[in-house]
């Protein structure tokens, strides 16, 4: 089958970015990106809303103590996506509509085979996972509960996130984000409709949330199976490529690797949150579920710039690619600051939309205030760690969020929990970890820039001389 790469936009909605004014393209390309992650994280925090205000105390701890679990496993699916993301974005930025199509059919005959394995491993592995965490017992049967039914239809979400993937790696970000917005909305009548008409309680905002993920699945795929480009979906064609797959593992393993080891780590965190009993948890869960969206913003302009850097290095154009990270910083950060005070000064009207339990609105709101002024770090780790991934380098990314995600907190989280064991002190575990990342990658990426076949030994020959400063200045405060 061949096609042409003269089909490429139009009609699909595809963007080529390797050319025309840098920050207009990241931000037309960001902006549905934001939207359709805003509809996209309104599945849990509606489940959390619901759950909270219609339900229980309890059933909002249950259904907020399951994220690092799930994020766990569907962690290290999601980091094969950016491979794969970054694999068609190359392809489609040299215009090889031979090897855009044998990428998009291999990744998508990857993902069914692997929605079977990750569907099997959440049954699997959740029980051990919430007795890991220390969920109290008044907690655990809802989470098991609600786990259950989760990763049962987890292949829905699987699929979707693929394929969705597959359109914003050749620039198409409006049509998942449609496809957001018709799931979302389903998902919001489901959990209204199960939980307070027929009182199906946590089962209830589970059975909601997978029965939207399926719808859309469907639809990306029917939006593929119907392209007329290279990324066209030809289901005969489906088929593993060695080489393909390879060259998706080279770049997708390390990012799934760091993602699915940070989000398992996090569930040694959130044992530590939950000492402080259930009022702390749904506290916690309050912040966190609007922690995702203060971060979107965020994370949408680091994806933008992964397919950014991932175009025109197929297109040999180093230095456009470098300014396209630039700008995007820049952007990032301008948008942190602008998102940072009225969070801050409406904490307690956010927090008081899933629950009005008291002690759980205190627990909440100063979460908020603790963790908003440390996001101007996390533009950092999101835009130069996503550029090094639109490079083909995930390695070292992997690396350096590893070591400040999972060593240096949990370092931290010990030893601080035996010196001072307050919630607010474990708290900063996030933070502290974010500001290491930030400053670990600023170092990398300005002195290796985005050179992907450099070794990671040169992680360490740029970093350790920093680090031995760093810790001789310590010692003299």
């Amino acid at each position: 089958m061949s096609f042409s790469f003269s089909q490429k936009k139009h009609s699909s909605g595809a963007r080529l970015m390797t050319e025309g004014n840098i920050a207009k393209q990241l931000i037309l390309f960001a902006l549905p990106l934001l939207v359709g992650n805003l509809f996209q994280q309104l599945y849990n925090t509606v489940d959390s809303i619901v759950v909270g205000n219609y339900v229980s105390k309890t059933a909002l701890a249950a259904v907020g103590s399951t994220d690092c679990i799930i994020n766990t496993i569907i962690g290290f699916f999601s980091g094969l996506s950016t491979g794969a993301g970054v694999v068609i974005s190359h392809n489609f930025g040299s215009r090889d509509d031979k090897a855009l199509h044998c990428t998009v059919h291999t990744t998508i005959a990857l993902t069914l085979v692997l929605a079977v394995f990750f569907t099997i491993a959440g049954l699997f592995l959740s029980p051990f996972f919430l007795r890991l965490m220390d969920t109290p017992e008044d907690v655990l049967p809802e989470s098991s509960r609600y786990l259950t039914i989760y990763f049962a239809g987890v292949s829905g979400l699987m699929l979707y996130n693929m394929g969705a993937g597959i359109l914003r790696a050749v620039g198409d970000s409006t049509r998942p984000l449609y496809i957001l917005i018709v799931c979302a909305v389903t998902n919001i009548i489901l959990d209204l409709v199960f939980v307070i008409v027929f009182h199906m309680g946590v089962s209830g905002v589970a059975y909601a949330t997978i029965i939207s993920q399926w719808i859309s699945a469907i639809l990306v795929l029917s939006i593929l199976t119907k392209e007329t480009n290279a990324y066209k979906l030809v289901w005969k064609d489906l088929r593993i490529d060695k080489a393909t797959t390879l060259s998706i593992l080279r770049i997708g393993f390390p990012a799934g690797l760091q993602m699915a080891v940070t989000s398992f780590s996090n569930v040694f965190v959130q044992s530590y949150i939950n000492h402080f009993g259930s009022s702390c948890m749904a506290g916690w869960t309050t912040y966190g579920k609007l922690d995702k969206f203060c971060l979107l913003p965020i994370q949408s302009v680091g994806l933008s710039v992964t397919t950014f850097v991932g175009q025109n290095l197929g297109a040999g154009n180093m230095n456009r690619a470098k300014k396209g990270t630039t700008t995007a910083l820049i952007i990032a950060i301008g948008t942190a600051i602008i998102l940072m005070f009225p969070v801050l000064l409406f904490a307690s009207t956010l927090t008081s939309l899933f629950t009005q339990d008291e002690e759980v609105l205190a627990f909440g709101v100063r979460f908020i205030r603790l963790m908003m002024p440390f996001y101007i770090a996390i533009c950092f780790n999101q835009i130069y760690a996503n550029a090094l991934r639109g490079a083909g380098n995930s390695t070292a990314p992997m690396v350096i969020m590893m070591g400040s995600f999972i060593v240096f907190r949990q370092i931290y989280l010990f030893i601080i929990s035996k010196c001072f064991n307050t919630i607010t002190s474990v708290a900063l575990g996030y933070p502290l970890g974010w500001i290491l990342c930030s400053v670990l990658l600023f170092i990398y990426y300005h002195k290796v820039g985005l050179h992907s076949k450099k070794k990671i030994l040169i992680l360490f020959f740029t970093l350790c001389p920093n680090l031995v400063l760093m810790f001789d200045q310590s010692k003299c405060l």
